[in-house]
This record gives C-alpha cells, structure tokens and sequence, in this order.
C-alpha cells in the first residue's frame, strides 16, 4: 500500500512540475458507497452467492467501492490514475497479486493524429464491455446483472480509438493482457483482443456491440475464448428508459469439447420527479457447461433474476438507493441447497 500511495504522489508531482497552462486540466474526484445488504439465505460466513463480486457482503453495513482519482487531459495527451478500496477490490480482484488489487485505473494516452481524433491508451483501463459499471451511482439499478458480475470489469492493454467529428460513433481496438487481467497469468503467452463500435444515431439512443476474441486458459490447453456483448439504450422521453443487453460466449469447458454460455437483460426506468426514480431488471444466465460460474450440479448455471430499485437524490453529490432482488436456479444451487434466493440491499453513494 506504501508504494501505491507513493506512485499516486508521484504522478501528482510529475504534472505539477509542468508549466501553469497544463495545470488547468488536472482534475480531482471521489467515490465512496457505503452499503447494507441482507440475504434471506443468512450465510453464516456472511458471503453471498459466489457469482456475486458486488456489495457481496450480508448482514453488515461495509464498504463496497472507495475511489480516489486524478485526472490529467490537453489537447495532445491525457492520463488517469485511481485507488480503490471496499468489497468490490477485494473480492472482484482476488486473484490479482497484493499490490494490484487497490488499483482502480492507472492509464495514460497520447493523440496519434493531427487531423482525427486518434488516441492511443496504455495501462489499466475500465473493461470496454457492457453497460454496466463499478460505479453503482453510474448505473440504473443498485447491483449489477449476473451479465455484469461475470464478464470483465477492467482490463489491461493498448487501446487504439477513433470518434467521428460529429461525436456520435466511437470505435476501439484492443490488444489485452487477458479476460479482466492485470497481471498476466505465468501460464499464458497468446495475447488476447477486443473491439468496441458504439453508435449515437440520435441523443435518445445507443447501439453498442464489444468482443473479446483470446484465452483465460493455459496455453497448454490450446482454448480460444469468443465473447460478444450486444446492447441498446434508448430513452424515449426524460422519464422513461429502456437497456436490453445480450452476452454470449464459447470456450472450452474440457480438454477437447467447447461449450457456450448466454444472457439476455432487460432494464426500464421511470422518472417520478428530479429527486426521484425507479427501474426494474429481468435477466437470464445460463452456463450450463459451468465455463465462467461453476456450479458441478447437473444442469450448471441456469437462473434468471428479478430486482427492483428506487433512488432518492438528496442532492447533487448524494443519493440513497434500495433494491430488493430474487433469483431462481434450474437447480439447487444456493447456500441451503435450495433453488430460489432473495436479498434486499441499500446504499448511500457519494460523488465528489
């Protein structure tokens, strides 16, 4: 943690030293979400479903996302540097070595062209895959989608990307360290690619498609992960919202056969005023094949999941949401060998 903090000052110190017209694009910002959230399942190790990375913690008020960041961006380059904390690094990034796992993003980039705007990214980087963020205050609902939950969070890489003059389509190639990596695993040579193409026909609506094309296996193993997200965001009128998202990937659940898993979701929101809103999910994860979620049960991992949320702004910075949330399993999946699961969670979210 001393060395993290000390890199943190450090690139502080770096954009200081430069001349005072630089300065004026050095920005500052914090997040925390302060959480309780209650599983009727009672866990007696108070963990929720293995599935779950997000506020992942039962019957105690805890901690699931502190963020620090800094933020340098001029014409020609820009770079991002943030600390973590809470329930989502820890559990989220456990497989991460010691020093990796309070790192939010840690990135710079540089602008290639002088007549597109062309930029080349570098470093730790928020994954380019879904609609669905580590930010809770960021997203629709409360938690995240099973979709969410089990699909990359962050990345690691060399991200090359283009936005038209008119600001409505973003393109990004992706060389990876991995699926949600940091530290390359000793096992893996092959890199790993993404694409993102993400479309603003009107100020209303958004058509967005991300791949994953690589591995999470050893190379011994000779296994081709193949992952695509597919999603719309259209909001018809100030006070009414629509997401329908769909994953689906292929890979290896042996040493010779490959299997797939899918998920749809759907999310609509309604605007009751300016301080408050509602929304309800409905979603499908299936891997039966047990590739990402294991589960050694017969059927794998079949359930699907309802949840609804409501938020109150208590002002600009702050905003209190409750969510109550059930998911049912083609098998008994859950921690009292049952199919079914329910838990209500609240939270306080504070942006500054």
């Amino acid at each position: 943690m001393k060395n993290i903090l000390l890199t943190f000052l450090s690139f502080q110190a770096i954009f200081l030293s430069a001349q005072n017209d630089s300065l004026k694009t050095m920005t500052y910002s914090a997040y925390g979400e302060i959480y309780y959230s209650y599983d009727f399942e009672n866990p007696s190790n108070h963990e929720k479903p293995n599935f779950i990375y997000n506020h992942k913690r039962h019957n105690e008020i805890n901690a699931n996302l502190i963020v620090m960041k800094t933020n340098f961006n001029n014409k020609n380059s820009r770079a991002n540097l943030g600390l973590m904390t809470g329930n989502y690094a820890q559990y989220n990034l456990s497989s991460e070595p010691f020093w990796a796992q309070f790192i939010y993003e840690a990135n710079i980039g540089l602008k290639i062209s002088k007549k597109y705007n062309l930029w080349l990214d570098a470093g730790i980087m928020p994954s380019h895959i879904g609609f669905e963020s580590t930010i809770s205050a960021d997203c629709w609902t409360l938690t995240r989608s099973i979709l969410a939950e089990n699909s990359p969070y962050y990345e690691t890489g060399l991200k090359l990307c283009y936005t038209n003059k008119k600001e409505n389509l973003n393109f990004a190639f992706l060389v990876l360290n991995g699926w949600q990596r940091i530290k390359k695993p000793n096992y893996i040579q092959q890199p790993s690619f993404g694409l993102q193409l993400n479309y603003k026909p009107a100020d209303k609506l958004i058509f967005n498609y991300s791949n994953f094309i690589g591995t999470d296996k050893p190379d011994s193993l000779k296994s081709l992960r193949t992952f695509h997200n597919f999603f719309i965001q259209y909001e018809p009128t100030s006070k009414i919202g629509l997401i329908a998202g769909f994953d689906i990937g292929t890979d290896k659940y042996n040493s010779n056969d490959y299997g797939a898993w899918f998920s749809p979701v759907l999310i609509l929101r309604y605007t009751l005023n300016n301080n408050m809103k509602i929304a309800f999910r409905g979603e499908y994860y299936q891997d039966k094949y047990n590739i990402i979620i294991k589960t050694n049960t017969q059927n794998g991992f079949q359930v699907s999941g309802i949840s609804t949320n409501f938020d109150y702004k208590i002002n600009e910075k702050i905003v209190f949401r409750i969510e109550g949330k059930m998911y049912d399993s083609k098998d008994k999946i859950f921690k009292n060998n049952t199919n079914e699961n329910f838990s209500f969670t609240t939270n306080l979210t504070i942006k500054l």
